[in-house]
């Protein structure tokens, strides 16, 4: 049973209590579960100790040990280097950075107090964003300099691993269909009466979902054809921009507001108005804090910001955020017109691949209504190939 579903927590009980007792977390260290996804997510308390820490349950088969060692290698050196604020990893009483207990990985990281941005408003996430593209140019800058070690080792984000035949998180036509289906039934509920929030999707008219109501077929059809339109230009567009050393090399690849913490008592302010002196200064205590580097791979450096923008890239503000984002991140490293070009369609990329990985993570509340997602990732596709995705 997969441990992303409800159904693969079911006996894990025990696979947790051996990871602990791996560690020095007094004498009756209590785990308490925080969040699903990939991998599972627990809370771990010393009650008599008042200490605290997240343990990071990795799903079999995900990542080799190998990669789990890459990533904190890079999380190490980041720390070392002063680059961004993130949290050290927590060795087991032998100094192991990784524990294994009936056949899979753990990982455990000191807490680190603070909310994630995702709770602001609309209107006050441009100031996150600003400190983000920031963030984000000096990991970049690190990763470009930063000598890995010999044995280091990571998967890469292509186009085959993002939506082509190795898609790691799925296909993202099954997502759309799955999505799609379910708006159908969803409406039939709504026809017959029953109180569901999903039923109040409004569709667009002469979208591909309202076009097809009523039909699963041909909801899904029209809407897998106007995205498989849009998912060939981008992959030929992708060609063309290719695999330089300036455009694709070690990345965070899920720097979305859920991986995210500002501090409980901190406003979050972008680096707009900052100059180039208070710029150059070292990460402080109040920044944002970049948490789950699980992801981190080779890919484009720009998938960064279109990961920033995950289950938010249909706002309004979307363009606006992506502006405070460029102009912090090229302040220390600019950007050519061909790279700023590219950035639709890394967005669009990604929109695609959450719709894979909702079709394969069901139980997720990343979303209000999948459905929705799935209709305004339909309208994204219009404006990406109109040229007004992000256009304002």
């Amino acid at each position: 049973m997969s441990a992303t579903s409800a159904e693969g927590l079911l006996g894990l009980d025990a696979t947790v209590d051996e990871v602990l007792s791996a560690y020095d977390l007094g004498p009756a260290p209590k785990a308490t579960l925080l969040h699903v996804s990939e991998n599972v997510t627990y809370q771990v308390d010393d009650p008599a100790g008042g200490r605290r820490w997240a343990l990071r349950l990795h799903r079999p088969g995900y990542h080799s040990l190998a990669e789990i060692h890459g990533e904190l290698a890079w999380v190490a050196a980041l720390r070392a280097d002063g680059v961004v604020r993130t949290p050290p990893v927590v060795p087991t009483r032998t100094g192991a950075l990784v524990a294994t207990a009936t056949g899979r990985h753990a990982v455990l990281f000191e807490w680190v107090d603070g909310r994630s941005p995702e709770a602001l408003e609309p209107a006050a996430l441009r100031g996150t964003f600003g400190q983000l593209g920031d963030v984000t140019a000096r990991l970049h800058r690190h990763a470009r300099s930063w000598a890995r070690p010999p044995s280091f080792a990571r998967f890469a984000w292509t186009w085959e691993s993002t939506l082509g035949p190795a898609a790691r998180w799925g296909s993202w036509i099954s997502g759309l269909r799955t999505a799609l289906a379910e708006a159908v039934v969803v409406g039939a509920d709504a026809a017959a009466g029953v109180d569901d929030p999903g039923s109040r999707v409004v569709h667009a008219p002469g979208s591909p979902v309202a076009a097809g109501r009523g039909s699963r077929g041909g909801a899904a059809g029209e809407a897998v054809e106007l995205l498989g339109r849009a998912v060939a230009v981008a992959q030929e567009r992708l060609a063309a921009f290719g695999r330089g050393p300036q455009r694709f090399g070690l990345i965070h690849a899920d720097m979305r507001m859920a991986n995210l913490l500002v501090p409980d008592d901190a406003l979050v302010i972008g680096t707009g108005g900052a100059s180039a002196a208070q710029a150059a200064k070292s990460v402080k205590a109040d920044e944002v804090c970049v948490i789950d580097f699980d992801d981190c791979g080779f890919g484009w450096y720009l998938w960064d910001l279109a990961a920033s923008l995950s289950f938010i890239e249909h706002l309004d503000s979307a363009g606006d955020l992506v502006a405070a984002w460029l102009a912090a991140y090229q302040r220390r490293l600019p950007l050519t017109a061909a790279d700023v070009a590219m950035i639709p369609t890394f967005v669009l990329l990604r929109r695609l691949l959450l719709v894979a990985w909702l079709g394969t993570h069901p139980h997720s509340d990343a979303v209000p209504s999948i459905p929705a997602y799935a209709r305004d990732s339909c309208e994204l596709a219009e404006a990406y190939l109109a040229g007004r995705l992000l256009a304002g």
